[in-house]
């Protein structure tokens, strides 16, 4: 026993000195995204040294375990070995089980061995992810790292995707993104297990795919007139004789070179090719594929409504449409051709005498069994040339094409209504699909598309509904995240948009419903983004921000402010007035009053650390608070503000003009007077106002002050002038009028409208706050 004993303290005097730990894991620190079906945890490591072998006995397994091995060569300083033969010990190896699904993985960690079992290539890409993603998340650094273990616990992962669509579609008509950021956000959707990229290539702003038997499609239709200085949707009809500058386009060479990049991570690329719609890029490069011949030029920004659509009427335009298909199938080998079919206005068919002629020939009832016909006709030829199409869920209207699938984005209506009829369907609903939608508060994010839809919201979504039946479910292939570009213009802004949301979508695709949990996500999520750091990705860190809400008490003089984050029961903690939040934040838990006039700071807290962007705002009281308006026109129905005191209740209002404290006036000017109860002096007048000229949101062009002690007789204060100006960003804006201080009860305002804007809408103003001091 004493020689046992001895023998024992020796072993373990070895081990310290020789400076070896092995780290315990739980199931805590296993941080994966999208989370695996199952997992089971043993004591034990393994760990990678430049002597681990990766034994790889296919061309396709030794391209990717080199992608691995890179990252260690660039991270670690060393490179692992790429063999054929497995050494006795510390190697990772593939092994071919045809009894697991087609994307199904196994992965089992040992302390000298790992093993990924799977069907085929698909399931050895998301195995070598999955491991990936056990490493530390400075595998992903592009410098060394020389104080890193890059251990990963002994662990057996058993996985497979719920859905077989999970996909990301990039629009790449609004504005133009290149191959080399195509082929990065290839590469991210592999990191997330993604399996489909769809490519939105054909819209009126831009025609982007090289069609070598009509290149005016990309001399004329690639390119706009630059009016990227004015808002999207206030931008002007651009004419036809005008040359366009602003855009580009992909050849048949480099959509091949981005189709076989791809397939290499188990990633399809899905075209889009609009039909009858959305397609005034390829009416501006061949007019005669309109209705009427009509010339037009490629529209530099938002148009509606979508009037200038193909001639179902005309044979040369199924000619054309056939000559494009036949170059698509050349470059995609997609199953599928995604044709669009949406928000076609039908007005120029009800005139054409071709497509009158078409609907009396071919014995159709309207125009919308006429677009009904046009999709079914594209979906046979399609169909011949072994594909199936995909439309937007508007391809239903007039009668559903027999092979086709359906991208439900209306909501989940249209997607119930096509497996009800037997179809697959995508579920795409804007909400909460559509990642072009703001995640955060206005004031913080760039400009987006003026709707939200945060990380949160993501996560709850499911593409199954619980109106379907089984039978109708198994019609569901899966889901999508959509990103328009009408607002993007730079790479950066699009990664701001789909990362980390793109996170969050990839676990309602992948992962079971019972396996999802949003607190458990979050806390994976930290891991994520420290990898998306090592990356350079560009992500939104709009969940960790603190938002605030206000609401009024006039009657008390005093306003409540409520604190909220994204997470669940968050750690948000705040300090009023100049303190620093890092040291005197008090832990928020109940609405907090204001009486008057205060700075509040406020910020997510993990590991009593502030985390994000803190929140700071100043609540600023005035002398009007609570005082009596008489307007001369009262504020438009549609924004009302919070009632008849909103312009004087101390709560200000964001740059979404939704939010409930914005008071508009269409095209009349904003004429208010306001009894401040007593006669007191007064040296300033502030108008809060908002401009969204995308949403036919302007300035005013002049605001004018009148005071009076008595409101009969009043004499002008001040005024201040703002000549209409192109403003492409949403902007929140105080118009200032200060003068000599001066005795009055009374105080007039006006506000001057635009009335009309450069495009000749009529023009809204926005005000949410008269401050008087």
């Amino acid at each position: 026993m004493r020689v046992l004993k001895s023998l024992l303290v020796v072993i373990l005097l070895t081990v310290l000195s020789s400076g070896y730990s092995q780290k315990i894991y739980k199931e805590k620190d296993i941080q994966i995204i999208p989370k695996p079906n199952q997992l089971l945890i043993q004591l034990g490591t393994f760990e990678f040294s430049k002597n681990t072998v990766f034994v790889a006995n296919t061309d396709f397994q030794k391209e990717i375990s080199n992608a691995l091995i890179s990252k260690f060569e660039i991270a670690a300083g060393w490179r692992p070995v790429l063999g054929v033969k497995a050494p006795k010990s510390n190697f990772i190896q593939f092994k071919v089980n045809p009894d697991l699904h087609k994307e199904a993985y196994k992965v089992e960690v040992l302390n000298n061995t790992i093993t990924i079992s799977a069907n085929g290539n698909a399931g050895f890409i998301y195995g070598l992810e999955t491991i990936r993603q056990l490493l530390p998340a400075a595998i992903e650094s592009k410098y060394v790292i020389r104080t890193e273990k890059w251990q990963i616990p002994n662990i057996t992962i058993s996985d497979e995707p719920r859905f077989q669509w999970r996909g990301l579609m990039l629009d790449l008509s609004r504005h133009f993104f290149d191959k080399n950021y195509i082929l990065a956000t290839i590469d991210r959707l592999a990191i997330h297990k993604m399996n489909v990229l769809h490519l939105h290539l054909v819209d009126d702003q831009g025609w982007r795919i090289e069609i070598k038997k009509y290149p005016k499609l990309t001399e004329i239709g690639a390119w706009r007139v630059n009016q990227e200085n004015v808002s999207w949707n206030a931008r002007l009809t651009t004419n036809p004789d005008e040359k366009g500058t602003y855009g580009g386009f992909l050849t048949q060479e480099e959509l091949k070179e981005i189709v076989k990049y791809a397939a290499a991570k188990n990633i399809e690329i899905i075209p889009e090719i609009e039909m009858p719609a959305h397609v005034s890029s390829a009416i501006a490069s061949y007019p005669e594929l309109a209705c009427f011949n009509q010339r037009i030029g490629v529209p530099s920004g938002g148009l509606w409504p979508i009037t200038d659509i193909y001639c179902a009427g005309k044979e040369s335009t199924f000619e054309f449409l056939q000559h494009v298909i036949d170059e698509v199938i050349t470059i995609f080998p997609s199953k599928y051709i995604h044709i669009g079919g949406d928000e076609a206005t039908k007005t120029n068919w009800e005139k054409c005498p071709n497509c009158q002629k078409r609907i009396k020939d071919e014995h159709l009832k309207d125009v919308n069994e006429l677009q009904s016909y046009f999709v079914k006709r594209m979906e046979k030829y399609i169909n011949s040339k072994g594909k199936k199409i995909i439309g937007w869920d508007e391809i239903i209207e007039g009668g559903l094409a027999p092979e086709a699938a359906v991208m439900s984005w209306r909501g989940a209506k249209g997607g119930i209504e096509a497996v009800d009829q037997g179809h697959d369907v995508i579920m795409t609903p804007e909400s909460p699909c559509y990642f072009n939608f703001y995640q955060g508060p206005q004031n913080e994010e760039p400009l987006a598309f003026d709707a939200y839809n945060p990380l949160n919201k993501v996560y709850e979504f499911d593409p199954v509904v619980p109106e379907m039946t089984p039978q109708e479910a198994a019609h569901v292939l899966g889901g999508q995240a959509n990103l328009w570009a009408e607002y993007l213009s730079d790479p950066k802004d699009s990664e701001y948009l789909i990362f980390p949301r793109l996170a969050a979508m990839s676990e309602v695709l992948w992962s079971s419903k019972e396996n999802r949990n949003w607190n458990d996500f979050t806390m994976r999520l930290k891991t994520l983004l420290s990898r998306y750091d090592y990356l350079e990705i560009n992500y939104a860190k709009s969940a960790y921000l603190v938002t605030a809400s206000s609401t009024a008490d006039l009657e008390k003089k005093q306003i409540n402010v409520v604190l909220k984050n994204e997470f669940a029961n968050p750690d948000i903690r705040y300090v009023l007035g100049n303190k620093n939040i890092d040291h005197n934040a008090v832990k928020y838990e109940n609405p907090i009053p204001f009486k008057e006039t205060t700075i509040l700071k406020a910020s997510l807290f993990q590991n009593d650390k502030p985390v994000g962007k803190v929140f700071t705002d100043t609540i600023q009281f005035h002398k009007a608070v609570g005082s009596k308006l008489n307007f001369k026109k009262p504020f438009n129905k549609n924004y009302e503000g919070d009632g008849f005191l909103s312009l004087v209740n101390v709560v200000r209002g964001s740059k979404n003009f939704h939010d409930g404290q914005w008071q508009a006036w269409l095209v009349d000017d904003m004429e208010t007077v306001i009894d401040l109860d007593k006669t007191q002096n007064i040296h300033q007048v502030v108008l809060g106002s908002l401009e969204n000229q995308g949403s036919g949101i302007y300035f005013p062009t002049e605001v004018k002050v009148f005071v009076s002690t008595d409101g009969v007789v009043y004499s002008e204060a001040g005024k201040v002038t703002r000549p209409f100006a192109v403003n492409s960003k949403s902007e929140l804006k105080d118009f200032t009028i200060n003068f000599n201080a001066i005795t009055a009860r009374y105080v007039k305002v006006i506000a001057t409208n635009l009335r009309k804007s450069p495009r000749g809408d009529s023009s809204f103003m926005f005000f949410d706050e008269i401050l008087i001091d």
